[in-house]
């Protein structure tokens, strides 16, 4: 099948996307409705809002999702398929390189000296988007609740399987409280309005996974490779928001469960990510790579663990938004789906402040950490500098000091 002109057309505004995309998921959204909608009109606005709250809904990659909605849109799964290629790989393919050089580089006293800067100002980066996020979704008691539970649950057990049991019920006390009585009486009249088939078929897509994802953790223990998948695959079914909640699960499970990489490589990294265009579960590449280089796997293994680690991440939310786009219109009217985000939403919140206090903690009395660290929230809060600049500022302030 030969590509249409229009389809050719959307793949080089894509590719021109992935090179210019900097900012996290709220800067993608406001780049894709002006080159995709308002000026190409691939789809409608509201068709671009409705794709971005369905990847809002779905676990994974919002901003991966979004892009491969509208692909599937314009093209069907051929399209989506190579948009994602194309979306994914460079900066993918920069992180594993970036993590096989690591110890080379690490190696020179003077990227040392760099790194002191640059990493307390990354964790001024997560600190502003546990702020944005906290201020956007902590609107009641319920919430701010469900968020400090997660923040203590998750400080207190540093266990990678709290994870889903959180989410699972954030979920289901905030549908449950936020869902209205008179709301309940219609359940059965909004239950009229889906197509049950379609439902059922959703339902089954989570199960299929979830019996996936146990088939391969029963194996993982014969491999570090394979075990690594089933990590990320799991995190792939469980990260809601996106590339914000992606680092406290990531940091968590790999540097305080299980050790694969220290807290310096892993904020070198998030460091570098930050400073590229393109998607944020990209920094997955990097720890993948770091994980199976720190095991004495040698390059070679290194460029496994990297395409492990993207393969594992983002399946899920790939399969996912490929197949439910088309039943979006039965799904969204569930009133308990919808009313089950917010509380999603308010345990991811949680994880983004236990990740945040667990990157603190090797500051010790390193009083110039915590100067950068609010250097950077405040650069990002009072100004409308990018990410990727204040991260520039960092390797300056290095390369001066």
């Amino acid at each position: 099948m030969i590509l249409k002109k229009r389809q050719l057309l959307f793949l080089r505004d894509a590719l021109i996307y992935t090179f210019t995309a900097f900012g996290g998921p709220q800067a993608h959204i406001s780049i894709l409705l002006r080159e995709f909608v308002e000026k190409r009109r691939y789809i409608s606005e509201q068709e671009l809002m409705e794709l971005n709250a369905l990847a809002q809904i779905l676990p994974g990659p919002s901003s991966t999702q979004t892009l491969v909605g509208i692909a599937w849109k314009v093209g069907g799964l051929r399209l989506a398929i190579v948009t994602f290629l194309i979306w994914i790989l460079p900066s993918a393919t920069i992180m594993c390189v970036m993590a096989i050089s690591y110890k080379m580089f690490l190696t020179h006293s003077k990227f040392t000296e760099i790194l002191r800067f640059v990493q307390p100002i990354a964790v001024g980066i997560v600190a502003y988007a546990t702020y944005t996020f906290a201020n956007k979704f902590l609107k009641t008691r319920v919430t701010t609740m469900l968020a400090v539970g997660a923040l203590i649950a998750t400080l207190i057990l540093q266990n990678a399987y709290a994870f889903p049991i959180l989410v699972l019920l954030g979920g289901i006390i905030s549908s449950a409280l936020e869902t209205q009585p008179q709301e309940n009486e219609l359940r059965v009249s909004l239950f009229a309005n889906v197509n049950p088939n379609k439902v059922a078929y959703f339902i089954g897509i989570l199960l299929a996974f979830a019996a996936l994802g146990a088939i391969i953790n029963q194996t993982s223990p014969f491999s570090l490779p394979i075990r690594l998948f089933e990590n990320f695959y799991r995190n792939g079914l469980l990260i809601f928001g996106g590339g914000q909640v992606l680092v406290p699960l990531m940091y968590t499970e790999f540097v305080e469960v299980k050790h694969y990489l220290n807290p310096s490589e892993f904020l070198s990294g998030f460091a570098i990510q930050q400073a590229l265009p393109g998607p944020t579960f990209s920094f997955t590449s990097f720890i993948g790579s770091m994980s199976l280089g720190n095991k004495g796997y040698g390059v070679g293994g290194q460029i496994i663990g990297s395409i492990v680690a993207v393969i594992g991440i983002n399946l899920p939310g790939l399969i996912l938004i490929l197949f439910i786009v088309p039943f979006w219109e039965d799904l969204k009217r569930i009133t308990r789906i919808r009313n089950s985000l917010s509380g999603i939403s308010a345990v991811a919140v949680g994880f983004m402040a236990t990740a945040l206090i667990l990157l603190i903690r090797p500051f010790g009395l390193n009083y110039m950490a915590y100067g950068l660290m609010a250097g950077s929230f405040l650069l990002l809060y009072f100004t409308k500098i990018k990410t990727p600049v204040v991260i520039i500022i960092g390797v300056i302030l290095g390369l001066i000091f």
